[in-house]
């Protein structure tokens, strides 16, 4: 009989072989019969029809998948006689199998899935290690566009060298500037889909010609998930156009399914050539703005092409430091404090995978705990059950079941739960990874993760299904098996040796929630240190209006939009200034004291109008604010730091000072007013040295300089600023039409977009806290039960000769609670070693804080003692007259 049938048979149940055995036995019977034979004798001759049968059943199925179907038949069973207790272990491992896909998910997709390109494992990313002044590394890895011409020729026999923009939020219209949207692009090399091997989905793609004139070729490449958002997947969206600023764009094409750039995070929506950046930025040494990425040809090593790429890297920024005049060689500029990186790309670069690659692994570790403190409750429940069966296995044992069959049966009820786990779990992914994703970025540039279910995922949540069943399943499963039939149908094994068991998973679980505590306290007091630290200005009912001009406007229609804005209902206060604060945008250089030498410490600078100060709430210590004729670059307002710094702590109003650009070129300019020390730029960062310029700038001649970009800020009197949004922006395209709002966001939603990073961390990890808490005291709780099930005799005992209440409670209890003490000693250990991998994304917290020890200490021994006095109060109402007639 071949396998397959064999296997057929096992799988379709006894009932139908039984009846065909007995359909066949009873023919031959027939025929024997029908041959003259005697009933009786006939009957004799086939012998036991049991046997017969059961000989003949073993021949045709697949006897140990028979055993497995059964076995399962059978698990389900009992899961279904406990209903309640099967269902709180399903849904407490569904939460941490869940929460363990939704990281890897999250992990896969900013981390470790490759981009959809040919070869992705020869693709490399230039970068930059250097010390900081702090002493830690930091990474960065922009690079300038001739840099980036230079490193291409002196490598093109062994790589092919591709420059790749940062993707920029772009202004961009298919209509009229009313009809002005957003999408986000990147400048590339034009041969960059030819060496990532690509295919256009529609029209064509840009190739090597469309990137060798500066400003000669405007086409457009979309991406497929643009195409089909923004188009409907419309074939006539190629051949449209599109303007950017004043440069018209063709579509020239869509490229194939499943490239969304090289940034993970970001789904880019259409590539340009890098040529249409126009002569200006690409001839800059100075403009960092670009990735360099290195596709390896076959057979290429990857150290002898690093190490000639270093030594071109280093004659590059020597020649070019020669030509700043009296700046203070430190930075970058200095080869020998950079160390040149090729780093592996095939999973793409972007400055997410930096920002929030450490947070998904420390998030993963705290997924990771529950995971193994869901695991110990199940176990638990497994061994008490098991020891509930001690009688079951040793009838099993007695009739012939061997140890490895009663494994299999405890392995396969551990199976049932850890699979339906992993159903629920999966459900439980599938909505909280897009949840995590849409929580880590502002909202009018929300973060885009590529989360797709396949094979890996898949892969994934099989692996760590079957690795939970063998956690809770397998020592319960062993001890069950190891049982003695003499001695358990005489009375059983000893207790305590089940008590034994339990009392290292409840060690393990208390070790486990301590670390998961301890690390959520950290990230907890981070955020909320780091959310309340003090910005030095006012956010509320503050409303910043970015806005650009279709051609450079002269400060007096700045002022004449903003005179505007003044007349709009609800509107207390309205000023100019280049950029709003905490945007992470700046401008800085060194300054010059006396014509003396820089001393190293870069200076920050922002343009403002008059009233800024006032408007952002910024107190003026000293001097005055700007005048309407003050003009960059006569005079400035610095903070309370600059002036310390650069001044030593006298009066520094009237005083003088000087900048200086990389042609040696002086701008001097007078203090006329000292500002209270406000957060430029950074939360984290300390208090930098500012000076605010005036936002109408002249040039040499004296004329008023044109700009084409600005940003009108407004303290309304409404309580929600975005109530004024709309009108607003309206009033500045009524006031001139040459003016148009790219942005409107509330001073609050910047500053919150600082701490996002911590506030999702501190919320997750309050939430896995309280499952881990949760986890461990109904576990505590289950064996203390357990406990005073196996010991109600000796309870019952102790109360008949009169026992006090508090000699009960000590006898159930004291011996757990040691356990647990023990449990979170180790678990302090770990928690420390855990935190020191992570102190990058603690803010001014350390783990030797008394508070951060203190915390998880105490919610520990309150869910050990919650736990505890449903066992005691059991244990204390006990009848020993009762308890001792059923003994």
């Amino acid at each position: 009989m071949s396998l397959w049938t064999r296997i057929r048979n096992a799988l379709t149940g006894p009932r139908r072989m039984n009846r065909e055995l007995d359909e066949e036995l009873q023919s031959h019977l027939d025929e024997a019969i029908d041959r003259g034979r005697d009933p009786l004798e006939a009957r004799r001759a086939f012998g036991s029809s049991l046997q017969t049968r059961e000989a003949s059943r073993d021949i045709r199925v697949a006897a140990w998948l028979d055993s497995l179907r059964a076995d399962a038949i059978f698990g389900w069973r009992q899961l279904m006689k406990s209903k309640v207790t099967s269902a709180a272990a399903i849904l407490s491992l569904a939460l941490a199998i869940g929460a363990c896909t939704s990281a890897f998910r999250l992990i896969d997709a900013l981390l470790l899935r490759n981009l959809p390109i040919a070869d992705p494992d020869r693709l490399y990313a230039i970068s930059f290690e250097k010390t900081r002044d702090d002493g830690k590394p930091a990474i960065y890895d922009s690079c300038s566009y001739p840099m980036f011409k230079e490193m291409r020729a002196a490598v093109k026999d062994r790589a092919e060298v591709i420059a790749i923009s940062y993707t920029q939020r772009t202004d961009l219209t298919y209509g009229s500037d009313e009809e002005m949207e957003k999408a986000n692009l990147q400048s590339v090399s034009g041969w960059m889909f030819d060496a990532f091997g690509l295919r256009p989905a529609e029209g064509r793609l840009l190739t090597e010609n469309d990137d060798l004139k500066p400003d000669a070729h405007p086409y457009a490449v979309l991406s497929y998930d643009y195409w089909t958002r923004r188009f409907g997947q419309d074939p006539k969206a190629v051949g449209r156009t599109f303007r950017i600023g004043n440069t018209i764009y063709e579509v020239a094409g869509v490229v194939a399914p499943g490239f969304t750039g090289v940034e993970p995070g970001t789904l880019t929506d259409m590539f340009v050539p890098m040529a249409m950046r126009g002569a200006g930025v690409l001839s800059s040494q100075d403009s960092f703005w670009l990735r360099t990425f290195v596709r390896i040809k076959p057979g290429v090593a990857v150290e002898p092409l690093r190490e000639q790429m270093a030594a071109l890297y280093g004659a590059i920024e020597e020649t070019r430091a020669k030509r700043f005049v009296r700046v203070p060689q430190q930075g970058p500029t200095h080869k020998e404090e950079v160390r040149f990186l090729l780093d592996p790309a095939g999973a793409g670069v972007s400055q997410m995978q930096r920002q929030y690659g450490s947070s998904l692994v420390a998030l993963s570790i705290l997924v990771l705990l529950v995971l193994l403190i869901g695991c110990a409750n199940v176990a638990n429940l497994m061994t008490a059950q098991a020891a509930a069966r001690t009688r079951e296995m040793a009838l099993r044992a007695s009739i012939g079941a061997g140890r490895a069959r009663l494994v299999q049966l405890m392995l396969i009820e551990s199976a049932w739960i850890a699979f339906a786990a992993a159903a629920i779990g999966a459900v439980f992914a599938w909505w909280s990874a897009p949840f995590v994703v849409s929580r880590i970025n502002p909202p009018d540039n929300p973060a885009r993760l590529v989360l797709l279910w396949d094979w890996r995922v898949l892969a994934f949540g099989l692996a760590l299904t079957l690795a939970v069943t063998l956690l809770f399943g397998l020592t319960p499963a062993l001890r069950a098996s190891s049982v003695r039939p003499s001695n358990a149908l005489k009375g059983g094994d000893d207790p305590r040796l089940k008590r034994r068991l339990m009392h290292v998973l409840i060690a393990g679980q208390a070790a486990f929630c301590f670390v998961v505590l301890f690390v959520s306290s950290l990230f907890t007091a981070s955020f909320d240190r780091l959310s309340k630290q003090p910005t030095g200005f006012s956010a509320d009912r503050v409303l910043t209006l970015e806005t650009l001009t279709s051609q450079p406007q002269l400060p007096e229609q700045w002022e004449d939009v903003a005179s505007h804005l003044r007349t709009v209902p609800g509107v207390e206060t309205v000023a100019t200034a280049g950029w709003p604060l905490l945007t992470g945008e700046m401008r800085n250089n060194y300054v010059s004291i006396a014509g003396a030498p820089p001393d190293g410490v870069l200076a920050f600078f922002l343009a403002m109008s008059p009233g800024w100060l006032d408007t952002m709430k910024i107190p003026l210590i000293d001097g005055r604010d700007f005048r309407l004729n003050d003009a960059y670059p006569s005079s400035a307002i610095v903070n309370q730091t600059f002036a310390r710094h650069y001044f030593a702590g006298i009066d520094a109003v009237g005083k003088t000072f000087e900048t200086m650009d990389g042609r040696g070129v002086r701008t001097r300019l007078q203090i006329v007013g000292i500002a209270g020390d406000a957060i430029y730029r950074n939360l984290r960062e300390p208090m930098l040295p500012i000076a605010y310029v005036p936002f109408r700038s002249v040039a040499e001649t004296g004329a008023a300089q044109p700009k084409s970009r600005g940003t009108f800020v407004v303290r309304t009197r409404n309580s929600d600023p975005l109530e004024l949004a709309r009108a607003l922006r309206r009033k500045v395209t009524e006031a001139r039409s040459e003016f148009r709002v790219s942005n409107v966001r509330t001073q609050k939603e910047i500053d919150d977009a600082q701490t996002i990073r911590e506030r999702l961390l501190a919320t997750l990890a309050l939430f896995f806290a309280g499952v881990a808490l949760l986890l461990s005291g109904i576990g505590l709780y289950g064996v203390l039960e357990y406990s005073v099930l196996q010991r109600r005799r000796e309870i019952g005992i102790r109360l008949a000769i009169g026992a006090p209440v508090s000699s009960i409670a000590r006898l159930v209890s004291a011996r757990v609670f040691g356990v647990v003490v023990a449990g979170a000693l180790v678990g302090l250990v770990l928690g420390k070693t855990t935190a020191h991998q992570f102190e990058s994304l603690f803010f001014e917290v350390k783990s030797t804080d008394l508070a951060m020890l203190a915390i998880p200490s105490l919610l520990i021994l309150a869910a050990a003692l919650l736990a505890a006095l449903p066992a005691i109060i059991r244990a204390v109402r006990l009848d020993p007259v009762d308890m001792l007639r059923s003994e």
